[in-house]
């Protein structure tokens, strides 16, 4: 009773904290900008949106959905695309309105695929594997990013452009090691020691058993690796599909406001809303992710009012619109799952339970 209470506490806490930081935007960019904004100018680039433009953000965000669908089929052999959809909408809604609303999405999951008649094996493997596949093309969006800015010359100084190719081909080649220890046998042993030579480095107060990193990859290894041979293209091309169309709504909230900066930094910006997703401290980084995409377009040479906007549309889109979406989702499972619950006949007389073995 005492953790449910907790854990309502800090639910109420995180999203106060999320609205807040919505609420207070304009003085939060005026702070990191020095740059005067106010709630009067940034409704005046909302008002400026237009219906063709709306529908394409609306088919934009449909087939973000539907690609990401691919990467659930990919990881869970037998599920429906249709089920896939709904899966993701449930699980985001719940992700949406929690702080560390992971969790509760994978409870979700497993209630969700078990009423569909899934084993757990195959489901906690599903789970694992489409996680790692997030994690990883999290890590490749920065480095994207700065590839993204470097080739259009966005650098401010030499110093800065040689740092920042350090900093994409070290991101670049962690997750190709990565990779490849999650496909070979040969590179997840050497990855293996690698790791516990550096852990023997700690203090031994501090330090794991021996052999605990190469344990600990030889089991993701011995869960996945069916999985990850079989079905990498459908998982990487679900992927790569879900953040092109998430990117093109990205340039589409740019383009409505007037705050687009050109595709290179489009990417950049992009890149960055994603990455400020993760902070867990609100739920899905909502308002962490608006300030720092609006603070970023306004170095790129954007007006506040027209980055503020294209933030909180980026984030309606990409946060709010999935929490209703995904209440509907739930609702319609829920429903179909009562109306296909057998309903015994009063005539026939109730099973009798076997004896105790």
């Amino acid at each position: 009773m005492r953790n449910t209470w907790v854990q309502i506490v800090l639910s109420v806490a995180s999203l106060a904290l999320a609205v807040a930081l919505v609420v207070f935007l304009p003085q939060i960019v005026q702070a990191l900008t020095k740059t005067k904004v106010s709630w009067a100018e940034i409704g005046a680039q909302f008002a400026g949106l237009s219906l063709p433009m709306i529908g394409l953000m609306t088919l934009l965000w449909i087939a973000s959905l539907l690609a990401y669908t691919f990467v659930l089929t990919s990881s869970l052999p037998g599920l429906t695309h249709l089920q896939a959809l709904t899966l993701n909408a449930g699980g985001s809604a719940v992700s949406n309105l929690l702080p560390f609303g992971g969790a509760a999405g994978i409870a979700m999951t497993f209630a969700m695929t078990k009423g569909w008649g899934f084993p757990v094996r195959p489901v906690v493997v599903s789970t694992l594997v489409s996680g790692i596949w997030n994690t990883l093309f999290r890590f490749i969006l920065p480095a994207v990013g700065i590839v993204a800015l470097l080739s259009a010359g966005k650098a401010p100084n030499p110093t800065v452009a040689n740092a920042g190719w350090v900093g994409a081909v070290s991101i670049l080649a962690l997750v190709a090691v990565v990779a490849a220890a999650l496909y070979w046998d040969r590179a997840a042993r050497l990855l293996g020691r690698a790791l516990d030579a550096a852990v023997r480095l700690a203090p031994p107060a501090i330090r794991p058993p021996d052999r605990w990193a190469s344990a600990a990859i030889e089991r993701l290894r011995g869960d996945t690796a069916e999985i990850v041979h079989r079905r990498w293209p459908g998982l990487s091309g679900g992927m790569i599909a879900f953040l092109a169309f998430q990117c093109l709504i990205m340039a589409a909230c740019l383009v409505a406001t007037g705050a687009y900066p050109g595709p290179a930094e489009t990417i950049a910006v992009f890149a960055l809303s994603r990455v400020l997703t993760t902070a867990v401290i609100t739920p899905s980084g909502a308002g962490i992710m608006e300030g720092g995409v609006a603070t970023l377009l306004v170095y790129f040479g954007e007006s506040a009012a027209e980055g503020a906007a294209a933030a909180l549309l980026f984030g309606f889109w990409t946060y709010t619109i999935e929490i209703p979406a995904g209440g509907l989702a739930l609702g319609a499972w829920a429903l179909l799952r009562r109306r296909n619950a057998p309903v015994p006949d009063p005539a026939e007389p109730a099973p009798q339970s076997s004896p105790q073995r």
